[in-house]
């Protein structure tokens, strides 16, 4: 079972990045996906997430109109697209999967909902 998030590296603030997610060993075109971030020194917080058939999402709104999540159920991938990056957008992303009930349009913030996850990718912005 694996999650295997890649994307992050460095950017200048006003940039853009795009995380990948993808998904092997375990059943994930059924389940909502989520995106979590931690900042040094910080709790893990909600990022932004995206129902099993991609018709529902929901964002932070610290991030709502600058990042974008999106799947592709043929690849058991999950992507974040994050523009207009902010100094205060560090932090280590990871990718997670919410496995509390298949094909359901609802998608859940709390960090609970979500059973696996991946090894996370650090995502740095430079002011």
């Amino acid at each position: 079972v694996q999650l295997q998030a890649c994307g992050g590296g460095l950017v200048q603030a006003g940039g853009y990045l795009r995380l990948s997610c993808a998904a092997s060993g375990l059943t994930f075109s059924a389940y909502a996906m989520g995106w979590f971030r931690q900042a040094p020194g910080k709790e893990r917080e909600f990022v932004a997430a995206i129902s099993w058939s991609g018709g529902s999402t929901y964002y932070a709104d610290s991030v709502k109109g600058r990042f974008t999540i999106s799947r592709d159920n043929a690849k058991n991938t999950v992507y974040l697209q994050m523009n207009s990056l902010k100094p205060e957008d560090t932090a280590v992303y990871y990718c997670a999967r919410d496995g509390s009930r298949p094909y359901r349009e609802l998608v859940y913030t709390r960090s609970a909902e979500y059973d696996y996850w991946g090894q996370g990718t650090l995502v740095t912005v430079s002011s």
